[in-house]
């Protein structure tokens, strides 16, 4: 199943114009989607998009989360589970306005290969910052998690300096237990 998973990728970043050897120059892994069945809606009840995380994975940010609010820092889940239908659309949408299959990888991995799609990562904000921008390293909730997330399990995938060649993402946070 792994193969026909695996030959299902290929043949969508094909399409999409994503070099054969992106994964390997990469140094990037396929991602197996989350069952629908795992996912648990994260958000509160008027966020404008459920945000859904693998269960293990909510468990996980619920602790996070009750422990930043006791230090004071409010965290808020702005992104979740994306399948890689979604993550095709949004690669399409942005070839679609003139953005190169370059500029697209330096901010989205390719269909496939993002964490999005496990249902473990998650983006995270905080309120009077715009969602998922760089400023996000500078709030005060930004160096709460880099002190504390790990204790929690989670880590920042994106950090300036990183091997798979997609730009700092501070607010971007994988949960690996």
């Amino acid at each position: 199943m792994v193969t026909d998973y695996a030959e299902f990728i290929g043949e969508i970043n094909r399409a999409l114009g994503i070099p054969a050897d992106y994964a390997k120059s990469r140094g990037l892994t396929l991602q197996i989607e989350a069952w629908p069945h795992e996912l648990v809606i994260v958000s509160a009840p008027d966020a404008p998009r459920p945000v859904r995380l693998h269960e293990t994975t909510a468990a996980a940010w619920t602790r996070l989360h009750t422990a930043a609010a006791r230090d004071e820092i409010t965290l808020l889940p702005l992104s979740g589970y994306r399948s890689v239908a979604r993550q095709e659309e949004i690669f399409r949408r942005k070839l679609g306005v003139g953005q190169s299959v370059e500029e697209i990888l330096l901010i989205n991995a390719a269909p496939g290969y993002s964490e999005h799609h496990t249902g473990r990562a998650l983006d995270i904000g905080t309120p009077n910052d715009p969602p998922c921008m760089e400023s996000f390293a500078e709030t005060t909730a930004f160096h709460w998690l880099k002190k504390h997330a790990g204790d929690f399990g989670f880590h920042l995938s994106y950090p300036r300096v990183n091997l798979h060649g997609i730009s700092y993402e501070p607010w971007h946070w994988c949960w690996y237990g």
